[in-house]
C-alpha cells in the first residue's frame, strides 16, 4: 500500500457512529491518511464531533470543497443499501477520477467493473482499488493450520458490527509490546484497508471461504509467533453464519476472544433472532469449534458506546461475574485484561 495516501472519504449522508465503519475505522487508525470527510448532512462539523475522535478532520459537503484539501485518492467509507453505488455517486466518483484521485472501494459491487468508471481511470492513469475482490487462485480448506507453531486467536461475536475488528486492532500493538511478534489476518474489507493486506472472505465462493482463512493464517504465521485473525458474523445470524464458520473452520484457532454489546438483545435487523445469554452462547461457540480443534473462549470483549460510565462499569463487572472470563471494552478502557489473557494462554500454548 502506498505511503502517502491522502484520503478524501466519501460517506454522504450517513457519516455517524454507527454507520459509517469503514471511514470511522479509518479515520481511527489511520488517521494521517485522511484529509477530510464528505457528508452533505454533517458539512461544518469535524471527525471529533461526529464520532467522538478523529481531532480537526473536517467534514465538507461537496467534492470541490475535498479537493481543497489536497486528497490523492477518494475513499468509499459507508456501504450503500445492497452494496450499489447510487447514480449520483457514480457521477462524482468519475470526477473524482478527471481530478486523478485513485478510488478505494470495499463495496460488494466492485468499481473497476463499472465501465464508465473504468474507462476514466484508463483514460486518467488512475488505479481502482477494490477491496473485496478475492484472489482467483484459493482452495478449498485442508486443516493446514495445524502444522504451524504460531498461536491463532480469532475473534467472534454475538452479532454483526459489534467490534471484532476493532478488538483485534485494539490489542495488536500492546501483544508486539509485549515482545510477542504478533500478525494481523484482516478477512474483511476495512480491516485490508488498514493492515494493506487481507482477503475479504465475505467476497469468496462458499467453498472456499474456509481456504481463504487456512491461506491468511498460514502467509500471517510467517515470521509471527501469534496471529490476530479477524472474525466476520455470527454463528446464530440467519443471513452471515456462513462467513463465520467458514473462518471458524478454516482457521483453526486454538482460542477465541468473545465480542459482545450488552444493550443488544436480538440481531439488528433481525428481531425474530434473539441473542442467547453469553454463558450459553460461549458454550455454542466453542462447541462449534472442537470437531475440528478445541479453541476455548478465554477472553470477552465488550462494546459499551451507548453506556453511560455507571452502566458500562455494571456490565463489564456483570459479564466478568456470570463468564468467569476477563473482560473489558477495549476501545474505551485499557485492553489490558484481554492482552493479558492472550499473552498468558499463548505463553502457556509455547511451554507445553
Amino acid at each position: 500500500m502506498p505511503t502517502d495516501l491522502r484520503y478524501l472519504i466519501l460517506a454522504d449522508g450517513a457519516f455517524g457512529p454507527q454507520t459509517s465503519k469503514t471511514a470511522n475505522a479509518c479515520i481511527r487508525y489511520t488517521p494521517e491518511r485522511v484529509v477530510g470527510v464528505v457528508d452533505t448532512t454533517q458539512a461544518g462539523r469535524t471527525a471529533q464531533a461526529v464520532l467522538g475522535f478523529g481531532g480537526d478532520i473536517p467534514v465538507v459537503g461537496t467534492l470541490d470543497e475535498g479537493l481543497r484539501l489536497k486528497p490523492t485518492a477518494i475513499l468509499i467509507g459507508i456501504a450503500p443499501s445492497g452494496g450499489q453505488l447510487p447514480e449520483p455517486w457514480i457521477d462524482l466518483l468519475a470526477r473524482a477520477i478527471e481530478h486523478k484521485l485513485d478510488v478505494w472501494s470495499g463495496l460488494h459491487q466492485f468499481v473497476s467493473d463499472i465501465p464508465r468508471l473504468a474507462s476514466l481511470a484508463r483514460q486518467h492513469g488512475v488505479t481502482i482499488h477494490d477491496l473485496r475482490r478475492p484472489p482467483a487462485d484459493l482452495d478449498v480448506s485442508r486443516g493446514r493450520v495445524r502444522d504451524i507453531s504460531a498461536t491463532v486467536v480469532l475473534t467472534v461475536g454475538t452479532d454483526c458490527n459489534i467490534g471484532k475488528m476493532t478488538t483485534q486492532l485494539q490489542l495488536l500493538g500492546a501483544l508486539r509490546n509485549r515482545g510477542i511478534r504478533t500478525r494481523f489476518a484482516a478477512t474483511g474489507q476495512t480491516g485490508i484497508l488498514i493492515e494493506g493486506s487481507g482477503i475479504g472472505v465475505d467476497a469468496v465462493i462458499a467453498d472456499f471461504i474456509g481456504g481463504a482463512a487456512e491461506r491468511l493464517v498460514l502467509e500471517s504465521a510467517e515470521g509471527a509467533d501469534l496471529v490476530l485473525v479477524e472474525g466476520q458474523g455470527s454463528i446464530i445470524h440467519p443471513s452471515f453464519s456462513g462467513v463465520t464458520y467458514g473462518l471458524l473452520h478454516g482457521s483453526l484457532p486454538h482460542a477465541q476472544v468473545m465480542c459482545a454489546q450488552p444493550s443488544r438483545t436480538a440481531i439488528r435487523n433481525h428481531d425474530w433472532v434473539a441473542i442467547p445469554a453469553l454463558p450459553e452462547f460461549i458454550r455454542m461457540s466453542e462447541a462449534a469449534a472442537a470437531p475440528l480443534r478445541p479453541a476455548p473462549v478465554i477472553a470477552v470483549a465488550l462494546n459499551t458506546f451507548d453506556l453511560s460510565e455507571d452502566d458500562a462499569q455494571r456490565a463489564i463487572e456483570r459479564t466478568q461475574r456470570e463468564t468467569g472470563l476477563p473482560t473489558t471494552d477495549p476501545v474505551r478502557y485499557d485492553p489490558a485484561p484481554l492482552v493479558g489473557a492472550i499473552a498468558s494462554f499463548h505463553e502457556a500454548r509455547a511451554n507445553r
